[in-house]
């Protein structure tokens, strides 16, 4: 599933998410909400790459047939790789791993966003700044709130 990243004027915003697993602890729970997101044309991976860190320090790729699948076919994610994702992105995301831990790294095109954005860049917008709030964050905020009376 190697994308080519030709026309890129016609390209939705692109995002990347480290999401880590303590322990190692794969269910596969969320791997049939990926392929439908993908099916949907919601997004697009563009790289797609697990890691896991050693009790050492040391840091190893993982395939997917290592990985729990949560009854999908995973072979649609095989060979995710537009040449985005790095070295320097795989060490940095082992970087916030704890001993023990996975992770995976995707690199993704926000297909749904894509006519937006390229209206935007065609009125000469420039994206500025960007960001996300997790949504542990928003519940905090939200509970540090004190109810108005």
């Amino acid at each position: 599933m190697t994308q080519d990243l030709e026309g890129l004027e016609e390209t939705g915003p692109i995002d990347y998410i480290v999401v880590a697993f303590p322990n190692a602890h794969f269910t596969g729970e969320a791997f049939p909400l990926l392929v439908d997101l993908v099916e949907r044309g919601i997004i697009r991976i563009l790289d797609l790459t697990f890691i896991q860190k050693a009790q050492d320090g040391s840091v190893s790729g993982l395939e997917l047939s290592e990985l729990a699948d949560g009854g999908v076919d995973l072979t649609i994610f095989e060979g995710a790789s537009s040449g985005l994702l790095g070295d320097d992105d795989i060490s940095e995301a082992a970087n916030a791993l704890a001993p023990g831990d996975a992770a995976g790294v995707f690199v993704y095109e926000n297909v749904w966003a894509a006519p937006f954005a390229v209206a935007l860049r065609r009125a000469g917008g420039q994206l500025v700044a960007s960001g996300r709030i997790p949504v542990q964050a928003v519940i905090a905020a939200l509970d540090a709130i004190e109810p108005v009376a």
